[in-house]
C-alpha cells in the first residue's frame, strides 16, 4: 500500500511567553520571566516547515489556539464583555490569566497519537486528541484540537475519538509518548507506547512527576483496534524523567525500521530491545541505534535536545535525514556524536541544523512542533488543500506573521486588552488561509 507520512507542525500563536509553566521541563523553568519574541518564534517554526517540504516532504500546518482562553475565565465566574473579563481576571488573579495565554498548542507532537491504517483491524486512521491532564496550561487544549483535526484529515477514513477521560488515571500526553516502527510507512508496523507511571503506582516522592500513564497507552491502543502482538508497552526510566524528560521523544525518536534512542531511556532497555525484535517478527527488521551515556551523557542529551530531532527520509535518500536544533551542533558531545553517527554508515547518512531557539527556550524541539500522521494516497486526497505547505502558502503565512506579531512580548504585557485583539484579528484571518471556515474559532461564532 502506498502511503507517506505528513508532518503536521503547530504554528506558534501570537501570544508566544515565557512563564516557566511546565514542572520537568529544565529549558520551560530556566527561561521563565524572560522576554519572547512571538514573531521570530512564529518565523523560525515557519523556516523549519519550509525546510522539510523543500526535501519534497508532505508538510501541514495546524493552526495556534485562541489565547487567552477566554471562555475558561467565564467557566469560574468572571463576567461581562470580553475586554472587562480580562482587566479583572489580570487584577484578581494574573499567575491564571498567565497560565491562559500560553502558546503551548504550538508543539503538535502533544496534540494527538494518531495510529494509521495499516496498523489497524478495522483499516481506518485512529485519532484520539491528548487530555495533557498533567499540566493546567496545556489541559485547555484537547476540545479545540480535535475540531483543528477534523478540519485538516477530513471524517472519510479517519475515526476521530475524544481525548480521554478527565481523570489522572487516564494522563495522556499525545504522541510525544508514541512509536511507530515498521519497514515502509504503508506496510503494517509495531507500534510502541510509552509511559511513566500505572494508576496504580504508589505515589513519587522525588524526582519530577511522571505524566503519561500505562492505562493511558491501553486504552489508545484498544481505542486504534491495534493487533495486541503488534502493540508494546515500555516504561521511560525514572533517569531519564529526572534529569528532564519529560516525554519520551526528549531521548527517542524513530522513523521507518529506525529507532535512535539513548540507553537512559526505557526502565528495562533489554527488555525494551527484545520486545521490539519480537513485536516486529515476521514484518521486518528493527534497526536499533542505542546512544551510549560515555558518549552522550543524559544532561547534554537533553540540554541540546538531541533526540528530539525529526528523522525522516527525503524521496530518493537511501538513508535517513535527521533534523536537529542548533543547540546539538553546539554542544560538544552531541555534535561528535552526529559526526561519528553519520560516519559509521549506518541507517542515518546526513544531520542538518535548524534554528528553532524560541521554542527551544521553552522546551520544545522539531520534533516537539510537529504530529506525524501517516496517509494512504486516498486518505491523502481528503485532507484540507489549504493546510499543506508549498511555496504560496508559506509566503502567504510569513506576511500573515510579519502583519500580526509584537516583535517582542514581555510577562507583564499578557493582561493587555490589545493583546487580546491583536491575536484574534490574526486567527480570524488566519482561517481564510488555512481554508478553515469563519466559524472555527468561538469568537467567530455568535
Amino acid at each position: 500500500m502506498s502511503a507517506v507520512e505528513v508532518n503536521y507542525d503547530g504554528l506558534v500563536g501570537p501570544t508566544h511567553n515565557y512563564a516557566g509553566l511546565s514542572l520537568g521541563n529544565l529549558a520551560s523553568t530556566r527561561h521563565g520571566g524572560r522576554v519572547a519574541h512571538p514573531r521570530l518564534a512564529a518565523l523560525q517554526g515557519l523556516a523549519k516547515m519550509k525546510q522539510l517540504s523543500d526535501l519534497g516532504l508532505w508538510q501541514g500546518v495546524l493552526p495556534p489556539q485562541d489565547r487567552p482562553a477566554l471562555w475558561r475565565l467565564r467557566e469560574l465566574g468572571f463576567a461581562g464583555t470580553d475586554e472587562a473579563i480580562l482587566e479583572q481576571a489580570w487584577t484578581q488573579a494574573r499567575p491564571l490569566v498567565v497560565r491562559l495565554c500560553s502558546a503551548s498548542s504550538m508543539w503538535a507532537a502533544n496534540a494527538a497519537t494518531v495510529s494509521p491504517s495499516p496498523d489497524a483491524l478495522d483499516g481506518y486512521v485512529h485519532v484520539t486528541p491528548a487530555n495533557l491532564l498533567s499540566m493546567p496550561h496545556r489541559a485547555l487544549e484537547g476540545r479545540e484540537t480535535g475540531r483543528a483535526l477534523r478540519r485538516a484529515l477530513g471524517e472519510t477514513r479517519v475515526v476521530h475519538h475524544p481525548p480521554l477521560p478527565s481523570h489522572a488515571d487516564f494522563a495522556d500526553e499525545g504522541a510525544a509518548n508514541h512509536l511507530r516502527l515498521c519497514e515502509e510507512h504503508g506496510a503494517p508496523g509495531i507500534e510502541v507506547f510509552v509511559y511513566g507511571r500505572s494508576a496504580f503506582d504508589p505515589p513519587r516522592t522525588d524526582g519530577f512527576p511522571a505524566r503519561q500513564t500505562l492505562e493511558a497507552c491501553q486504552a489508545l491502543a484498544r481505542r486504534a483496534q491495534l493487533d495486541p502482538a503488534r502493540a508494546l508497552y515500555l516504561r521511560q526510566s525514572e533517569v531519564a524523567i529526572d534529569a528532564g524528560a519529560f516525554h519520551n521523544d526528549v531521548v527517542a525518536v524513530s522513523n521507518g525500521p529506525v529507532l535512535l534512542f539513548h540507553e537512559a531511556a526505557f526502565a528495562e532497555p533489554e527488555r525494551a530491545r527484545a520486545s521490539i525484535r519480537r513485536a516486529a517478527e515476521g514484518l521486518f527488521e528493527p534497526r536499533l541505534v542505542e546512544v551510549p551515556s560515555e558518549k552522550l551523557p543524559i544532561e547534554d542529551a537533553i540540554r541540546s535536545y538531541f533526540f528530539n530531532s525529526q528523522l525522516v527520509k527525503p524521496p530518493g535518500w537511501d538513508r535517513q535525514l535527521l533534523i536537529a536544533p542548533v543547540e546539538v551542533a553546539e554542544t560538544s558531545t552531541s555534535r561528535a556524536y552526529c559526526d561519528e553517527l553519520v560516519a559509521s554508515g549506518g541507517p542515518i547518512g546526513a544531520v542538518r541544523y535548524v534554528d528553532l531557539r524560541q521554542s527551544m527556550q521553552n522546551g520544545g524541539g522539531p520534533a516537539c512542533l510537529r504530529l506525524r500522521v501517516v496517509l494512504t494516497d486516498e486518505e491523502r486526497s481528503t485532507v484540507n488543500p489549504a493546510q499543506v505547505l508549498d511555496e504560496h502558502l508559506y509566503a502567504a503565512l510569513v506576511a500573515w506573521v510579519e502583519r500580526h506579531y509584537r516583535p517582542e512580548l514581555r510577562p507583564d504585557e499578557l493582561g493587555d486588552p490589545a493583546l487580546l485583539g491583536e491575536s484574534r484579528a490574526a486567527l480570524d484571518e488566519l482561517t481564510d488561509l488555512l481554508g478553515l471556515g469563519n466559524d472555527f474559532y468561538a469568537f467567530q461564532r455568535p
